[in-house]
Formats: structure tokens, sequence, C-alpha cells
């Protein structure tokens, strides 16, 4: 059965591939056909976990290679990047998905927990697009105008638009990444490169399992979801697949909210 988008012959980077959403853009990617780099924490059990995506990938018939780097070091993206180059010769498609929290309130807030969430959620995610700007503009363009050179989706965050009290350097950070997405595809579209972000709502993932794994967590997680159900990696990497196909060409500067209508602010339903 053939898949929804098909990415055949496509090399995609994704970064913290080894667990929640970005293990399932990994996987959602690796079955529409894109050969995958997936990334990785340099911990012990950050490659453990890369490594299982990676051996989960070639059993479903796929392509991938793992990946170590810490995406908030400059010379750990030039090695990611270079992974790429050296196992598929080159990169077609880069996913910003590595993400951390590190919660508290403001005046107990440390210049460290300030410094690594801003480090990794956008600095990181800067790095990224910089090395996969550079790969994709020293390529030679396809003979089609209408085919992009490369695609670089930014995982972002119901919280670029949404205050989040008590996580403002989480928050602070995806608002960053919504303008520093909408102002790199400015940018590079004249160049044929497409820039997009992908906001998901509350996803069963690792990161917030507070949120959800408890029923009377969960049930008070879903007045918060119009659509009433929390969301899973799945939906997340499918929306990420059809940005990084070629069926989206002519989307450039969007996000694409995954979030079962939590943007829609539900608290206020019915009472306007």
């Amino acid at each position: 059965m053939r898949h929804a988008v098909d990415l055949s012959g496509r090399v995609a980077i994704v970064t913290g591939a080894n667990s929640g959403i970005g293990r399932g853009v990994a996987l959602e990617l690796a079955a529409a056909g894109a050969r995958v780099v997936v990334n990785h924490r340099p911990n012990e059990d950050s490659e453990r976990r890369g490594v299982e995506v990676v051996q989960e990938i070639a059993r479903a018939g796929g392509q991938a290679v793992p990946a170590a780097a810490d995406i908030s070091r400059e010379d750990d993206v030039e090695h990611l990047f270079q992974v790429a180059v050296d196992h598929y010769q080159g990169v077609d498609i880069l996913v910003n998905n590595a993400g951390i929290e590190q919660p508290a309130a403001i005046q107990d807030m440390t210049l460290a927990q300030w410094q690594k969430v801003i480090d990794i959620n956008l600095t990181g995610q800067f790095l990224c697009a910089r090395a996969a700007a550079r790969a994709f503009l020293n390529r030679e363009s396809p003979s089609s105008n209408n085919i992009a050179v490369g695609k670089i989706i930014f995982i972002s965050s119901v919280h670029e638009v949404i205050p989040w009290a008590f996580q403002a350097n989480y928050a602070a950070s995806k608002g960053g990444v919504s303008l520093l997405m909408q102002s790199l595809a400015q940018e590079l579209a004249p160049m044929k490169i497409r820039v997009n972000a992908v906001a998901p709502g509350a996803i069963r993932t690792p990161i917030n399992a507070p949120a959800w794994n408890t029923p009377e967590s969960l049930a008070s997680l879903l007045k918060l979801i119009p659509y009433g159900r929390i969301g899973e990696p799945e939906d997340v990497a499918r929306a990420v697949a059809w940005l990084a196909s070629d069926d989206s060409d002519y989307v450039t500067g969007s996000t694409l909210f995954v979030d079962g209508g939590m943007t829609l602010y539900p608290a206020f339903r019915g009472a306007g």
C-alpha cells in the first residue's frame, strides 16, 4: 500500500529523534521512503534509545543511522550534518525537533534553567537551520523551478501563542522559534528553500507524562482540548511528513497547529 506522501530518495535529519515526537517523526518519514539521520543526545541512555529507533526503522524495511549531537553546540551540529553526508551524500529535509523543559516560578528560576532551555530550544534550532540552509545552498537547483531544493520544519508548540506560567523560559523559546521560522522563510524562499513549523498541543510523550498519566490529570487536561482526546506523536508526524513532501510545495512561512483545538481557548466556550 502506498504511503500518503512519497519521500523516496530524500534524506532527513530529525533532531531529538530518540523519543516522543521526534521518534514518531523519524518513523513516519522512514515509512514514506526517506533515509533518516536519527539524532540523539551524546549520553548512554539517549544513544540506546536512538539505536532502538534505527533498528525499528530497519525492521520495517527503511534506512536510518544514529547520530549523537548536542544541538546547542556548534561543533556537534556540524558533526550531525556530516553524518548525513558520509552516509547518504547530503540532506534534503531538516526537522528541528529537539527541545526541553525546565519549569520554575520566575522568582526561583535560575539563570542556568533559563539558559539551558534557550540554548536547546532556540539557539539549537538556529544552529541546525543555519547548517541546513548552507547545505541546501551549496547544491545545484533541480531542473524544475516548482520543487524546493530543501525543507526546514521547526517543531514549535501551542505555547508560541499561549502564555505558560511557570514555564517562562519554554514559552519565550517557542515564541522565538515562531519568528525565527517566519524570518527564515521570508529570507530563503527566493532560493527555493521552504521553511515551516508544526506547533503541537498536548501530545502523549514522556516530557509531559504528569499531565496525562493518571485518570485525574488526563480529565483535567481534556477540559482544554475541544476535540476531546490527547494527541499522539503520529498526529504530529503525519503533519511533518506532508510539509516535508512536494505535496506542500506552495507552503512556506506557515505554522500548522496540531492541537485538537487547544489554541481556540476552550475555557471561553459558552461564556462569550
